[in-house]
């Protein structure tokens, strides 16, 4: 318990899925967390959830494409608590097509959110744990930014971005004490993959591919994962990529 207590986290796409326990496992350690999304309705029972249990929490509606939103949630971060110490890039779309079947528009909008939407939150939030004294960043990739799968190149091309920025970004910050790492969770057991995995025998096998255990992974065993990078437990993990898969890229 209180593993990040005192401590000020940034959680986008936070409306459901990962985005949601992420903020409320935080929050339950004690963090306080601004839950960001485009969905103010589901945003804001993120945030009643929260506090219901006892944690704090605000919401903010933001579109992580958009740099007039992240100047507004940085700001208002500053406003109202002084501080940022974790940043979780989580927000993400996926698609399922071949790269050559994809349309031009369709490829903008995977990089806008996946890898533009990680590049402008790291840019806007980056001054405010420079003046806190450092930070962690935490940017949600993926397996397929380790290997490839079939009907899925601007997701894969998205999140192998997200993996290589991270790397980057780390050589950069380590001089404000600032932590940069990734997270690559494998099939996860979210809205976003609701139908592949809950539909027919199929397009169960073909989703959960070569991962090891017979299921998906739950949103929470991900966020375990999220709260060790935002606590000081991973202090020497920096440029560093966790995967949590089942098993998937061993095999």
């Amino acid at each position: 318990m209180d593993r990040v207590k005192g401590k000020v986290a940034l959680v986008t796409g936070a409306a459901m899925g990962m985005g949601k326990t992420h903020s409320e496992l935080l929050a339950a350690e004690g963090a306080m967390v601004f839950v960001t999304d485009r969905d103010e309705v589901s945003g804001a029972a993120v945030v009643k959830s929260i506090k219901d249990a006892g944690g704090q929490a605000e919401f903010i509606k933001h579109d992580v494409t958009l740099e007039s939103d992240w100047a507004n949630v940085a700001a208002t971060i500053k406003k109202q608590t002084g501080k940022l110490d974790i940043l979780v890039n989580n927000a993400g779309i996926l698609l399922f097509k071949p790269v050559h079947e994809t349309e031009p528009d369709e490829w903008d909008q995977v990089m806008n959110v996946n890898v533009k939407g990680v590049y402008l939150g790291i840019r806007a939030c980056t001054p405010l744990m420079i003046a806190n004294g450092g930070g962690s960043i935490i940017n949600i990739s993926s397996i397929y930014g380790i290997v490839a799968a079939p009907m899925a190149g601007a997701y894969i091309a998205s999140k192998g971005a997200v993996r290589l920025m991270t790397k980057s970004c780390a050589v950069d910050l380590v001089q404000h004490n600032i932590r940069v790492n990734s997270i690559h969770p494998g099939v996860i057991d979210t809205p976003m993959t609701k139908e592949l995995l809950h539909g027919d025998a199929e397009s169960y096998k073909a989703i959960m591919g070569a991962t090891l255990f017979d299921r998906a992974c739950q949103p929470e065993e991900v966020s375990q994962a999220v709260l060790f990078l935002a606590s000081d437990d991973s202090s020497f993990m920096h440029g560093s990529e966790l995967v949590v898969d089942g098993g998937y890229t061993a095999n």
